[in-house]
């Protein structure tokens, strides 16, 4: 199983917390860093406040070299679809074709309230996010020299140069996610890279991973095109008294962590990622909710990452 360290900055943290992570984690051998995509926080002050993700992971990926950049999930409520296709590409080229795009329909109402972001109901937020997948994928796949046109109910785009292009060979990789059980299928059927599910059980994993390889054979696609990938918060100790001070630090219980996430000793750890890879997991998104601990990233790439590969 390979291992990517996800964040959620928007709960507190500068980019300089965000470089330090990064950094880190390309340094300890970790896949892919990654970010949530939002501008207010859950619980707390949120202080010094939120950072945008593109412009966060243009930085990075000026500021690392082998580590795979990306969202988990940027929502489709918070940018035009085509800037947002110019955006991915550009931060695309500035690592040298290391970025992926994760992106979702948007679902918390009281940022988008906050920041003056226009929130309309699911039907309609699903409506545009279909057709957000549809500009952005039908920009990046033009042919150089010929234009790109759309009509959807949402967006029209017509004439479009689409430019610039995604620099890494095959495109950048598209991430579709979620628990639901129809449209969040087909969506990632028909243009995903990789399906991700987050914060759900093994069992949740196998069934929604088996819902998603069905939408594929019912468009006369390979289900084993896709990577299918969980995404849980992360909680290591070498012993149990690490293992609460690091639960304490977030504000979380460590039973709590055991049953809903990746917790315990790396022995522990490695049983649990275990049950996910039975499900179909090939690759985990390791939430890090406390970016000052660069310790923790160490001891998980030391000790549970080398016994699941």
């Amino acid at each position: 199983m390979q291992l990517r360290i996800f964040t959620e900055p928007q709960m507190g943290a500068t980019y300089d917390d965000l470089l330090a992570v990064a950094r880190r984690a390309e340094e300890t051998g970790f896949d892919a860093f990654f970010r949530s995509d939002h501008y207010l926080t859950m619980g707390g002050d949120g202080l010094p406040g939120p950072t945008d993700a593109w412009v966060t992971l243009a930085g990075l990926a000026r500021e690392t070299s082998t580590i795979r950049l990306g969202t988990l999930m940027t929502a489709a409520t918070f940018r035009l679809p085509g800037p947002l296709a110019i955006s991915v590409a550009q931060v695309d080229q500035m690592s040298g074709g290391r970025v992926e795009l994760g992106i979702g329909s948007g679902w918390f109402a009281e940022e988008h309230s906050a920041y003056g972001i226009p929130f309309p109901d699911l039907g309609e937020r699903f409506d545009r996010y279909e057709e957000q997948l549809a500009v952005v994928t039908g920009l990046w796949g033009t042919p150089a020299g010929e234009t790109f046109d759309f009509a959807g109910e949402h967006y029209q785009l017509s004439g479009s140069p689409a430019l610039p292009k995604p620099v890494q060979a095959g495109g950048i990789p598209i991430l579709v996610g979620g628990g639901g059980k129809k449209r969040t299928p087909r969506l990632a059927a028909r243009y995903a890279a990789e399906f991700n599910v987050p914060f759900q059980s093994a069992a949740d994993n196998a069934r929604l991973f088996a819902g998603v390889r069905e939408a594929c054979s019912e468009i006369d696609r390979d289900p084993a095109e896709l990577v299918y990938s969980s995404a849980l918060v992360v909680c290591v100790g070498r012993d149990d008294a690490e293992v609460a001070r690091r639960a304490a630090a977030i504000g979380r219980d460590v039973d709590d962590l055991k049953r809903n996430g990746v917790a315990g000793t790396p022995a522990e750890a490695v049983e649990t990622l275990g049950r996910f890879a039975e499900a179909g997991a090939s690759r985990a998104y390791l939430q890090v909710l406390d970016l000052a601990d660069l310790d923790h990233l160490d001891l998980v790439a030391a000790e549970v990452a080398p016994q699941l590969r």
